[in-house]
């Protein structure tokens, strides 16, 4: 009888326009309902019914490390001209150990909301880590 493990979240990928770009950290993989509280005028009760609104998304920040040569974050960012903006569909998948996703985010229409460059420390001896943050229209998932 096989035993199942819950899947770490070490072993994942990041793939946007067809390519595979390692990240140390994924973050904000949150959708959430607004609600609406609805209470009929003609009601002889005073009682509110609860409706779920408009899906709500949470902003995804990506980190990873710097290397040299690669700025790819910030040209992204600025190819903002007047108000549009370069907009790309992402896939993060969280993998098993033979290396096949489990479950898959897909992000619709994600852009750059914020570039962040690494924090720098005359004294550290850290890598050096920047993060994108994305703002999107969608979160869907997919379980294998």
């Amino acid at each position: 009888m096989a035993i199942n493990y819950p899947v770490s979240v070490f072993h994942f990928q990041v793939e946007w326009g067809g390519n595979r770009i390692g990240f140390t950290e994924v973050s904000g993989l949150t959708v959430e309902l607004q609600n609406i509280d609805y209470r009929e005028g003609s009601s002889l009760e005073y009682q509110v019914t609860k409706m779920p609104g408009i899906p709500q998304y949470s902003n995804i920040t990506l980190k990873r490390g710097v290397f040299q040569g690669d700025n790819e974050f910030f040209q992204w960012l600025n190819t903002v001209k007047l108000n549009k903006i370069e907009r790309r569909d992402l896939t993060i998948s969280l993998l098993n150990e033979e290396h096949a996703p489990v479950v898959a985010w897909k992000v619709k229409d994600a852009y750059p909301c914020k570039v962040d460059g690494p924090s720098l420390n005359s004294t550290g001896n850290e890598v050096a880590i920047e993060s994108i943050e994305l703002c999107h229209e969608g979160l869907t998932i997919e379980f294998s």
